[in-house]
C-alpha cells in the first residue's frame, strides 16, 4: 500500500476533524432505522493475511466469509473477471455477505471516464451476477484527476445506472484545499445518492473531509502496522456511534495496512467495541495463531 504512506507516522496529527456542517443536515434525511454495518478486510488471500486462516483450509474465500461479513473488493480494479469466476465467490460465500468491489482501472484510469459507457457496461454486466451479494461499487479517481475534470465527472456519474449503488473516492488535493468550490461536488453527489468515501491515510490528512453525501458512510481505513493504529479507531469507534445515534443508514468499513496480516486483529478490535458500545451484534474475526 504505497498510497498515503510515509516514514514516520508519529509526526502526523490523527486526530478526527469535526463532521462538516452539511454531514448533520444529510443523516436527518435518514429511515431511522436499524444501521446496517459491513466491515471487513480489502483482500482474502492467505498471502497477505497470514495468521488468519486455520492450517488446511481449502478454500480461503469461503473461511472468510465464515469471519466477516464483507470485503472490499479490489481485484476487480484490475481484472475484469469471466462471469463463472464471479458467481463462483457468490456461491461460497455465506448468507448476508456483501462484497464492495472497486470500478476497474480500465475505466478510471485509462479511459479516465471519457467514452467510458462501453466498458462500464461490461464491467456491470460481469459484477452483477454477485446478484444479493453486490455491496455498493466504489469509483476510485487517480491522484492527478482534479476540479479541471469536473465536467467530466459529473457527466459520469450522472449516466451511471441508479440500480447499482456507488460511491466515489477522489485523491486529487484540489477537491479539498479551497482552491475550488467542493459545493459542486458536494451538490452533485447529494442528489445523485452517491456516497462521498472518506479516506483515512497517514499522508493524506486532506481525504478526511468528514461531509456526508447521504446516510452512507463508506470509509477506507489505512493502518501503518503501529499501535496508534489502534487509537486512530478508537476515535472511529466514538464517530460512527455519534452517527448511529443521529440515524446513519448504512456504515461501511474497510480496514487497510502496510503489511495486510494486521487488518484481522484491528477488524475484530473494532468490531468488539462497537458491538459492546452500540449493541450492534457483529461476529468478531478470529485469528488462528
Amino acid at each position: 500500500m504505497k498510497f498515503g504512506k510515509i516514514e514516520n507516522s508519529d509526526l502526523v496529527d490523527f486526530s478526527l476533524p469535526a463532521d462538516h456542517p452539511d454531514t448533520t443536515q444529510v443523516l436527518k434525511t435518514g429511515t431511522k432505522g436499524k444501521t446496517s454495518i459491513y466491515l471487513g478486510c480489502a483482500k482474502w488471500n492467505r498471502t497477505d493475511l497470514k495468521g488468519f486462516y486455520p492450517r488446511g483450509t481449502k478454500d480461503e474465500l469461503a473461511y472468510y466469509s465464515t469471519q466477516f461479513n464483507s470485503i472490499e473488493l479490489n481485484a476487480t480494479f484490475y481484472n475484469n473477471f469471466p462471469v463463472p469466476t464471479i458467481q463462483g465467490w457468490r456461491e461460497k460465500t455465506g448468507d448476508g455477505f456483501k462484497f464492495f468491489p472497486k470500478v476497474h482501472q480500465g475505466i478510471s484510469h485509462w479511459k479516465r471516464l471519457k467514452d467510458a459507457k462501453d466498458a462500464t457496461d461490461e464491467y456491470l454486466d460481469g459484477i452483477a451476477h454477485l446478484e444479493d451479494k453486490l455491496g455498493t461499487i466504489f469509483l476510485q479517481l487517480p491522484d492527478n484527476f482534479g476540479p479541471k475534470n469536473w465536467e467530466t465527472l459529473r457527466a459520469y456519474l450522472e449516466a451511471w445506472p441508479k440500480n447499482f449503488p456507488l460511491a466515489v473516492e477522489l485523491r486529487n488535493t484540489g477537491w479539498y484545499d479551497g482552491s475550488w468550490n467542493t459545493d459542486q461536488l458536494w451538490n452533485a453527489l447529494h442528489d445523485l445518492g452517491i456516497a462521498h468515501i472518506i479516506t483515512d491515510s497517514a499522508g493524506r490528512r486532506d481525504l478526511m473531509h468528514m461531509r456526508l453525501s447521504t446516510p452512507t458512510a463508506f470509509i477506507r481505513y489505512n493502518g501503518a502496522n503501529v499501535a496508534s493504529d489502534y487509537t486512530r479507531l478508537d476515535d472511529w469507534l466514538e464517530r460512527l456511534i455519534q452517527w448511529i445515534d443521529e440515524g446513519i443508514e448504512n456504515i461501511f468499513f474497510f480496514i487497510h495496512q502496510n503489511v495486510e496480516q494486521e487488518s484481522p486483529l484491528l477488524s475484530a478490535y473494532l468490531i468488539e467495541k462497537l458491538n459492546a458500545k452500540a449493541g450492534t451484534s457483529l461476529l468478531v474475526p478470529k485469528m488462528s495463531s
